[in-house]
């Protein structure tokens, strides 16, 4: 069983279908979808029949809604409802190239706290996977350091996603560090790891339509006709430990990555299509 504690979202994408018109309206292909870095990993996870579950917060009003949309995928969701604040909502905006930029309100996010964190949380776990968004924020950075600290006593693997070269910067080099130290895994992309600097056998190297590497050994990204890139990074990782939790064999991983990112960058949305 994986764990994966993180995120939910409403993802807004938005793709433009002409000529941006500043200040006046422009003709758009709008859509909302759920996502979440972390919830997405889950769902990639499920839909790739390794056993996970998910644990994360969202407004009141969108726990039913968002554990059904994991549940589809087989993951063993644990949703709990925040009574003030909204579930989280990102804009994304999808330039020409299929990529985006994203604006974040994390809103039911930052209210994670250890209550929300099931008594049979760790039933059957091998692995437990993080993502960077816990580690910036304040209130939430307490209860994932301390699912990793208990990893480690159960002697559990640990992988975290940096996330964002935006938030890594305002958080520093040497503080984002210390929060990585512990991980057996790490899955930086390329900007990530122009920062970071990290080194070392936890580095599991992202290059988007050039491959990724990990311990010496590269693999290309596989064929896709992109449409979206929007959580082809979430897509890697949970087709990479889909592979590793099990084998810990490095090509196969890889290569399972380097799919589950082909077929998440074929679609709209960040999670597989049912």
């Amino acid at each position: 069983m994986i764990l994966v504690v993180g995120d939910v979202v409403d993802d807004i994408g938005v793709r433009p279908l002409g000529t941006v018109n500043p200040a006046s309206d422009t003709v758009s292909e709008i859509r909302m979808t759920a996502g979440g870095s972390a919830a997405n990993v889950a769902a990639w996870l499920g839909h790739l029949g390794s056993p996970v579950r998910f644990i994360g917060r969202c407004g009141a009003d969108g726990v039913e809604r968002h554990v059904a949309a994991l549940e589809a995928y087989g993951v063993d969701a644990r949703i709990t409802g925040d009574p003030d604040l909204p579930t989280a909502t990102i804009v994304l905006t999808l330039d020409d190239a299929a990529d985006r930029t994203m604006y974040v309100d994390r809103a039911a996010n930052t209210t994670l706290t250890a209550v929300d964190i099931p008594h049979d949380a760790w039933d059957d776990v091998t692995w437990l996977h993080l993502t960077g968004y816990s580690f910036f924020d304040d209130g939430v950075r307490p209860v994932v350091q301390s699912l990793v600290d208990e990893a480690r006593r159960r002697d559990v693997g640990v992988s975290i996603d940096p996330s964002s070269l935006g938030f890594l910067e305002a958080a520093g080099r040497d503080t984002v560090l210390g929060w990585l130290a512990a991980a057996d895994l790490v899955f930086p992309n390329d900007n990530e790891q122009g920062f970071l600097g990290l080194d070392g056998d936890q580095v599991v190297l992202t290059r988007g339509a050039d491959g990724a590497s990990f311990r010496g050994q590269t693999v290309a990204a596989a064929p896709a006709d992109v449409v979206d890139t929007t959580g082809a990074g979430d897509a890697f990782c949970a087709g990479f430990l889909s592979a590793w939790a099990t084998h810990h064999a490095i090509e196969p991983a890889l290569v399972a990555g380097a799919r589950a990112a082909a077929s998440c960058v074929a679609t709209r949305g960040a999670r597989p299509v049912r």
